[in-house]
């Protein structure tokens, strides 16, 4: 094998995803992570298409579905909690907006953490500083360990990562925004509804609540809106302007909001997708939302890391570890299925964010009307059918 050291940079879901086959096929591989352990909670995340073939060849189905959020569907609510429209899980063949494999993303990173921790050197509270390519390597420092030299690095960092930024330039070459914010945390509030329930409001905003598998309640919020000029780091700024901007909203506002301050896994961020016209330079390749973030709207990211994983992992064993040849074959055999599954759904974010009443009553006759039986067929190919039909290539394990 050429490559023999792999450096994996973020411990969410695609970078354990990556150690673990990575590990089968015989590489050694070290996770740094900028948190001080596995980040818990998150909003629910679904595991769609081709992605439930990598879990199972993974075999962690049975794990997975054990720890599954048990949530029936998505509603829309008016100000007194009245539905107005609403999908169940089943409607679309458990592909629909809410899939019938719903796990909290904490959940998920930890039963991938458990799965490599063995076999995997994990390094928690460190980053990487700068990667300088050799010909026989990237010499990586880090905030806090010693300097080493690695035969590859990947970036599995998320939409915002650190090593894309040092291997391929700035972020604002890479990311778009797509005109929005989303929030999300968790709440005391016991869950009584099993649903994921969404009030929109007019200006282009929604509250949610979705049910945890601890039976509490997580809110979601969101607005449209051009770029914010708000530091990423700075918490009690996004909740200010978080509290400023849904002050007149009903439903459940105020109460969300008043636990958005003891939230330990508060979450800010723009909407937004990462467009690259290359995964990899030199020694150092990118996977998931680092590579080709779809945003949460599509429902695809989850998916799409696990699918990567898989792939890269699988060309890197294939080329027996040289680089120069498994990179190129992992965007080819990647790079359409990831533009399938970037592409927005029907009705894109103003669908999500109707700004005004009469685009909120027009959204929600039109769920209505998709949902219906004799509609549900072509729904289905319209909108829930963004990122599959990959067939999996095969790859001979070594372990």
């Amino acid at each position: 094998m050429t490559n023999r050291t792999v450096l994996i940079s973020g411990a969410g879901i695609a970078g354990p995803a990556l150690a673990f086959w990575l590990h089968r096929h015989g590489f050694a591989v070290t996770v740094v992570e900028r948190a001080p352990a596995v980040r818990p909670g998150g909003q629910a995340v679904d595991i769609r298409g081709t992605a439930r073939e990598v879990v199972g060849r993974m075999g962690l189905t049975a794990r997975i579905r054990a720890e599954c959020v048990a949530e029936h569907g998505m509603a829309y609510v008016d100000d007194d909690g009245r539905v107005r429209a609403r999908m169940p899980v089943h409607a679309f063949g458990g592909e629909g907006i809410v899939a019938d494999i719903e796990i909290e993303r904490g959940d998920l990173a930890r039963l991938l953490y458990e799965a490599t921790r063995d076999d995997v050197a994990y390094v928690f509270d460190d980053s990487i500083e700068t990667l300088t390519e050799t010909p026989d390597g990237v010499r990586v420092t880090f905030a806090r360990s010693a300097p080493r030299t690695v035969d590859l690095v990947v970036g599995a960092d998320g939409m915002h990562s650190r090593t894309r930024a040092l291997a391929f330039g700035p972020e604002s070459a890479y990311v778009r925004p797509l005109g929005a914010y989303v929030a999300y945390f968790s709440t005391p509030y016991p869950d009584d509804e099993g649903w994921f329930l969404l009030h929109n409001a007019p200006g282009g905003r929604v509250v949610g609540t979705r049910p945890t598998r601890h039976g509490r309640t997580s809110a979601l919020f969101s607005f449209l809106s051009p770029p914010l000029d708000v530091d990423r780091r700075d918490v009690a700024a996004q909740q200010r302007l978080l509290a400023a901007r849904f002050a007149d909203v009903g439903w459940r506002t105020r109460e969300l909001l008043a636990a958005m301050p003891d939230a330990a896994d508060f979450y800010f961020d723009l909407y937004g997708q990462v467009r690259t016209d290359r995964w990899s330079r030199g020694r150092v390749a990118l996977l998931g939302d680092a590579a080709w973030c779809p945003s949460p709207i599509t429902g695809q990211g989850t998916s799409l890391s696990l699918v990567g994983a898989y792939v890269l992992a699988g060309e890197l064993a294939a080329a027996d570890g040289d680089h120069a040849r498994a990179f190129p074959r992992y965007e080819a055999a990647l790079r359409a299925h990831v533009q399938k599954g970037q592409e927005l759904p029907g009705g894109g974010l103003s669908g999500f964010l109707p700004a005004s009443r009469a685009a909120i009553r027009l959204r929600d006759a039109s769920m209505r009307a998709m949902t219906s039986r004799p509609l549900r067929r072509l729904t289905t190919r319209l909108f829930f059918s963004q990122a599959d039909g990959l067939a999996l290539p095969e790859y001979a394990a070594t372990r």
